[in-house]
């Protein structure tokens, strides 16, 4: 009897639970691990021109909102390299909070909130008529601190973001046991292509390579740049088989890319050190077994990865 009660009072809460979010005027969007909208309530679906039977990603739901001037007020040139540095932040921390526009004139207070398997619930409460006097310091604030998470060339995390997602990582593997893969990658020869084709053509590479890399990545999965032609990659809950896949791919659409528009038969290569994170090490340590095989890799001939 008490299971089958317990069962119903879940049964109704969810009824009345999926009632008030339907009801509701807060945005309630629903995401699961692949950052496909699973549940967006009518608020929501409403400011964002957005058809409720239709599945949508993330990224695409932010592109139908700026090629149509509806949903989020996003203020760019080139939505690609806004969607590069907003998944530099998004689902990187178990959660957080920002603020936003929309094209409606709402100013919103927006939480993400994710459990271990890598859902996604989002909730956007309009506060347009609250504390308006400090809007402009709030928006200065949250411009340093995305300022200070995104690599400024390329768009991807900064080195202190992809390390901090790197310790978050590690804490979840110590205290929960969940695994994550941790890749260095390297340009091959890049100072060759500086003093070929010129430093600008080098910003535009590595620029294209990040493009490159993220357009393969989970929203979960970390990217950042650590210094000059380097590169960090986080693969949490992947097993080594499916990281080594992953990371093949990303050799591969290396391999066949042409980031340099000007120069069409100019192709390049990246090498990659691959590792499992070891709960009895450090970040560092953990980073410089990584480093050991990466420096295997380009003694091996580049345009491979190695395991350590």
């Amino acid at each position: 009897m008490a299971d089958s009660k317990g069962i119903a009072v879940s049964s109704y809460f969810a009824e009345d639970l999926a009632r008030l979010y339907e009801q509701s005027p807060l945005h309630v969007v629903l995401y699961d691990p692949q950052d496909m909208v699973r549940y967006a309530n009518p608020s929501h679906c409403i400011d964002f021109a957005m058809a409720r039977d239709v599945p949508i990603s993330w990224s695409d739901m932010m592109r139908h909102s700026y090629a149509n001037k509806v949903g989020a007020a996003i203020q760019t040139d080139d939505i690609e390299a806004w969607l590069i540095s907003a998944k530099a932040r998004r689902g990187k921390l178990p959660f957080r909070c920002f603020e936003a526009d929309l094209r409606s004139g709402q100013w919103m207070y927006i939480t993400e909130t994710m459990d271990e398997q890598g859902w996604m619930l989002s909730v956007g409460f309009d506060i347009t008529a609250l504390r308006t006097n400090d809007r402009s310091l709030r928006q200065a604030r949250d411009g340093a601190l995305r300022a200070a998470q995104v690599d400024a060339l390329t768009g991807v995390s900064s080195r202190a973001h992809v390390l901090e997602q790197l310790d978050l990582r590690l804490n979840q593997l110590r205290g929960n046991q969940q695994p994550c893969g941790l890749v260095l990658l390297d340009l091959d020869y890049f100072k060759k292509i500086n003093d070929t084709y010129g430093h600008n053509a080098g910003d535009e590479v590595l620029q294209r390579f990040a493009r490159l890399v993220v357009s393969s990545l989970g929203r979960n999965d970390g990217f950042g740049r650590i210094g000059g032609e380097e590169f960090l990659l986080l693969f949490p809950q992947a097993t080594p088989a499916e990281m080594e896949a992953k990371v093949q791919a990303i050799l591969e659409l290396v391999r066949e890319s042409s980031p340099l528009p000007e120069v069409p038969r100019f192709h390049h290569t990246c090498s990659a050190g691959l590792t499992m994170l070891d709960p009895a090490l450090s970040s560092i340590e953990n980073m410089r077994n990584a480093d050991r095989a990466l420096y295997a890799a380009k003694a091996a001939g580049r345009d491979r990865l190695m395991w350590a």
